[in-house]
């Protein structure tokens, strides 16, 4: 059975002939159904949001969309990553599952017209979760995670890649899901940057208003290492903003209290002692280095030493050779009449 309010939206967008309230309460409904399953239910009511009319009967419009020209638009996962396995910021930790929370009540949050947030942006060095928070939220909230493919969407005709984003949002606005755009800075450049061309300030206005307009049964994540790149305009549209920084000593000290409990054996180190060993690393090469011990650990049974394997991948880790050290611009902060 369909939720009240939406039929109720739908009944009232009827009969005064509102068309923006009928196709975002119909959307919601597809939305709805297709979490239920009821994908035959639901792709006949999607085939109404067309605005020339409903498809032949033996059509199915998200197959139709799916083997078009935003099939290959995004990467569609189911993960199994939740919060509870990443070691974040508590500040990151709690905004993730308040997040969590108020899509789990979007009924109750309705029933006051309030409608849940739904817009994350995610900054921070690389390596540091914001993929895999992204990932975490899905799995929590039990929706898709669809990845965002940039060479499929972006193009190099005029005009083109803004019909493949309007095409990508309007593949998504009837799903329950979140939407993930990794390296966001490549779309949602700074306008008023003299080396970009009038065509990617389109695709950017075009960007933002297609942001503003999904429903709140999308939700969308966005990622960047660059957030001085990122148009003035782009932050007021994210009710969430969380920066993830490189772990601190305590941050990489719980993680590794973590992986000795995984791995069901003591590492010969304390986890502070190899927190300190291993400072500067981002949470992504803390996973390489343990990657590494699980592999030795394996490739040395039965007569394994887990302290000489650590000794020894911490000589070699230390050792290597990293990308050299840059300076970052400073991030631009968002101007209130952005």
């Amino acid at each position: 059975m369909a939720r009240a309010d939406l039929l109720l939206d739908l009944v009232r967008a009827g009969a005064k002939g509102d068309q923006p309230l009928f196709r975002k309460s119909l959307e919601a409904l597809v939305a709805e159904e297709r979490a239920k399953q009821h994908h035959v239910l639901a792709d006949r009511l999607a085939a109404h949001l067309n605005a020339g009319g409903p498809p032949s009967a033996n059509a199915s419009p998200s197959l139709t969309r799916r083997n078009g020209p935003v099939a290959g638009s995004f990467h569609e996962m189911y993960p199994e990553r939740r919060l509870g396995d990443l070691v974040l910021p508590a500040s990151v930790t709690n905004a993730a599952r308040e997040l969590v929370e108020e899509f789990r009540r979007a009924d109750f949050l309705r029933a006051h017209n309030l409608e849940p947030r739904h817009r994350m942006l995610l900054t921070g060095p690389p390596g540091n979760g914001k993929t895999s928070l992204a990932e975490a939220l899905a799995t929590e909230l039990a929706v898709p995670l669809f990845a965002v493919r940039y060479e499929s969407v972006i193009a190099s005709y005029l005009g083109e890649t803004a019909v493949r984003l309007s095409r990508l949002f309007d593949e998504v606005r009837t799903r329950r899901c979140v939407l993930f755009f990794d390296e966001f800075d490549v779309v949602g450049k700074e306008r008023g940057d003299v080396h970009e061309t009038g065509e990617i300030k389109r695709v950017v206005s075009s960007l933002l208003l297609q942001i503003d307009d999904l429903p709140s049964h999308v939700v969308v994540v966005t990622a960047t290492n660059h957030p001085e790149l990122l148009d003035r305009a782009v932050w007021r549209r994210f009710q969430l903003r969380l920066n993830l920084p490189a772990p601190t000593l305590s941050l990489a000290e719980e993680w590794f209290c973590r992986f000795e409990k995984r791995l069901g054996e003591s590492l010969g180190y304390k986890p502070a002692t190899l927190a300190k060993r291993l400072k500067g690393l981002s949470f992504s090469e803390l996973e390489q280095f343990a990657l590494d011990v699980q592999r030795q650990y394996v490739l040395t049974l039965p007569d394994r030493d887990v302290r000489a394997i650590v000794t020894e991948r911490l000589r070699q880790w230390q050792n290597r050779s990293s990308a050299p050290v840059t300076t970052p611009e400073p991030a631009r902060a968002p101007r209130s009449d952005a």
